[in-house]
């Protein structure tokens, strides 16, 4: 057993759940137990448990069983305690003063923080407020800026890819164009890989703006071909042109307003241009859901065994990350705030165009 000061580590899970989450608190709490002499402390639905100190032993659950369980053991919210901080009732103490409690009571000596951009941007202002933290990559939007990997993505593309597929079945039985709308509000990764991973016709994005004239001329020529059924790809983020010249105020207002998800409309759009009969299916939280497959078990596997050892050797504010094939400590401020668009030049992007997927520009 290795020697460290860091003794007593909390644990916390924040926003969206994802697959992987419990294999990373699992591989941390072994690793760091048998590498270390650590023992864990997680806290309940995220930051605000943390505030409150909502807590109990992680030796108190058969650790060892987490590994491909989906969801997160510890439960999450998407509490921000330093978004509109207000004075908790009780105790009349901002959330920061609550936190600073929390470690005093609990003796914490480091607190890991598994997350996505939320979670990760929280975690590097306790980092400035002095607390030992770090980060861990969670998302199935792929879109945390300094880690090429996330744990939750891999498994989120499968099971979209599969939905998609399951859905080709009605839209080849009733010759229709099928919206099959998939998560990504501000990026679109997930449509795209599963979009070209289940060979759809178009791929609609957040980072493309679509011009329906264009999609309604590519489906036609499709048509005249010989093809009888459509698969559009459509992230819950993809905007047209005229959205994409909204600024930031006047596109929540007018996504505020709008009766359905995007992909509804969209589909409406395609009828309406083509004369195509066409429904819309959105798989929803689906793709968060369920076991992690075995690349997201792996991944979280290799990230929690790397977060023992970078609290063991005091390497805190950093996102435990993945770049080019290898762990590495990506500075929680640089990841703060931001999201990771797909490039113009993105190698599967490019990939996709060259085999004449549309991306309605």
């Amino acid at each position: 057993m290795k020697g460290t000061s860091i003794k007593t580590v909390g644990i916390l899970t924040s926003g969206g759940d994802a697959p992987g989450l419990n294999a990373a608190i699992r591989a941390m709490c072994i690793a760091g137990k048998n590498k270390y002499g650590m023992k864990f402390i997680g806290f309940r639905n995220g930051y605000r448990g943390l505030i409150d100190g909502d807590c109990f032993k992680m030796d108190e659950l058969d650790i060892d069983a987490l590994y491909n369980q989906g969801g997160t053991v510890l439960g999450t919210s998407r509490v921000k305690p330093f978004k509109n901080p207000v004075p908790d009732p009780k105790t009349g103490l901002l959330p920061v003063e609550g936190i600073k409690q929390t470690f005093k009571k609990y003796k914490l000596d480091a607190l890991v923080c598994l997350g996505g951009n939320g979670t990760n941007t929280t975690a590097s202002l306790l980092f400035e407020e002095g607390f030992n933290v770090i980060g861990m990559p969670k998302t199935i939007d792929k879109d945390i800026v300094g880690s090429d990997e996330t744990f939750g993505f891999a498994t989120a593309v499968d099971v979209a890819t599969e939905g998609i597929e399951a859905i080709r079945t009605t839209a080849r039985s009733h010759s229709r164009a099928m919206v099959v709308e998939i998560m990504g509000h501000k990026v679109g990764w997930l449509g795209l890989y599963s979009g070209v991973a289940a060979n759809a016709d178009v791929i609609l994005l957040p980072e493309i703006p679509y011009d329906i004239k264009k999609i309604a001329k590519y489906l036609k020529q499709k048509k005249a071909d010989g093809q009888n059924y459509f698969i559009i790809a459509c992230s819950e983020g993809a905007l047209n042109l005229e959205e994409s010249k909204l600024s930031k105020k006047e596109f929540k207002k007018a996504r505020a307003e709008m009766c359905q998800s995007v992909g509804y409309r969209v589909a409406k759009e395609i009828e309406a241009e083509t004369g195509i009969e066409t429904r819309t299916s959105v798989l929803g939280y689906t793709q968060r859901g369920g076991s992690p497959s075995a690349s997201d078990i792996l991944l979280a596997t290799k990230l929690g065994v790397a977060a023992a050892d970078f609290m063991a050797n005091k390497n805190f504010g950093k996102l435990v990350a993945i770049q080019n094939g290898k762990i590495v400590g990506v500075p929680l401020e640089s990841v703060a705030g931001k999201a990771k668009s797909i490039p113009a030049d993105d190698t599967l992007l490019q990939t996709a165009r060259d085999l004449g997927i549309c991306f309605g520009d």
